[in-house]
């Protein structure tokens, strides 16, 4: 049956299709041509291929909600035909008109601020839709209370656990990449909004990397305003540290531990996290390209994911290569001068810096 809610690629009141300040077609196209070449440009970025990855979708809902078997299924808005959140949902969205990347990436929401069943996308199970997570046969949610921010992960990327992040030194935990946007708005299980990255936290939980993304709708209130962490810092102050604390300490009322922090627990600026997407989606890409088989991961043909190549190459314009801070210097007054950016602390523009 379907949901009440469709959603589409932004989904804000007004129904309007794009965000209020794109970057600029222009530079996309230079930056394009300069890395790919004007040929390539043509037939592979700006073609309008009848068959693309998917920015907007539409839900249903299958099974009785609070059950064991309910799930919810996306599917293409045009044809209906069931899609992965994981797999099928391009990372980058793209401009309807010219299939251009637009900059921003494409949010998959699984949590809904103020709720707290814990809803994940089923990465074991065909076409990848969203269950409520199970442990020992009952359904789970936060012990903790509600969730404050909308929770969820980006499509087409995975933490790979066999690859050790210098700066996390432990390896990823097997899921795809967690995203808190922390816009004013609801955004429903299931919802696909884009966003834009502002900074991360790398948390460790269990031994392993979980970084967290932190985003803004575009179409938010705040978007216009907020294009690294130290904006947040200013404008909405207290915001990264709850977020950092509510991760710390959710799992306390379960009996376990409180969590850790690597980077000596800083909010990374808009530029390291860009780097973590794209090492991520590397991973991804890695992993459906070898067909490995990973443990309880349901995996489609490389054959069947659909523009496969597009996401590689807006990562290749957007997200800078990673450079880990564990080899800076570390004597005090190196530190003094090339510290890594505190929470709100760096907020010039690098290559892959981009202001909607």
């Amino acid at each position: 049956k379907p949901l009440p809610l469709r959603t589409t690629d932004v989904g804000n009141a007004s129904g309007a299709s794009r965000p209020s300040r794109a970057i600029p077609r222009a530079t996309v196209l230079q930056r394009c041509r300069a890395k790919h070449g004007r040929s390539k440009m043509s037939m592979s970025m700006l073609s309008l291929s009848k068959k693309r990855s998917h920015s907007s979708v539409s839900l249903s809902s299958l099974g009785d909600e609070g059950t064991l078997t309910h799930r919810v299924q996306a599917a293409c808005e045009k044809s209906n035909v069931p899609i992965s959140f994981w797999h099928d949902v391009a990372l980058f969205y793209r401009n309807e008109v010219d299939n251009c990347p637009t900059g921003a990436l494409n949010f998959v929401c699984e949590i809904p601020k103020y709720s707290r069943k814990k809803f994940e996308i089923a990465t074991d199970e065909p076409q990848n839709p969203i269950k409520q997570d199970v442990k020992k046969g009952v359904l789970r949610e936060f012990k903790k209370g509600d969730i404050f921010f909308n929770y969820g992960c980006f499509p087409r990327t995975w933490e790979d656990p066999d690859y050790i992040h210098p700066d996390a030194g432990v390896g990823g935990d097997n899921d795809p990449l967690d995203v808190c946007e922390i816009g004013l708005r609801i955004i429903p299980t299931g919802a696909v909004r884009q966003v834009k990255v502002l900074g991360c936290l790398c948390m460790i939980d269990d031994g392993e990397a979980d970084w967290k993304i932190i985003v803004i709708d575009v179409t938010d209130r705040w978007a216009q305003e907020l294009n690294d962490v130290a904006d947040v810092e200013r404008l909405l102050p207290g915001t990264v540290s709850a977020v950092r604390e509510w991760f710390r300490t959710y799992k306390i009322p379960d009996g376990k531990p409180p969590n850790e922090f690597g980077l000596d627990e800083k909010c990374m600026h808009r530029s390291y996290a860009m780097q973590i997407v794209g090492e991520t989606h590397h991973a991804w890409r890695r992993l459906v390209t070898t067909a490995a088989q990973i443990d309880k991961l349901h995996l489609p043909s490389l054959a069947d994911i659909v523009d496969f190549e597009h996401d590689a190459q807006a990562t290749d314009l957007f997200c800078p290569e990673l450079q880990p801070i564990t080899s800076a210097p570390t004597s005090a007054e190196d530190e003094d001068e090339e510290a890594p950016a505190q929470d709100g602390m760096d907020v010039q523009n690098q290559e892959g810096n981009i202001e909607f």
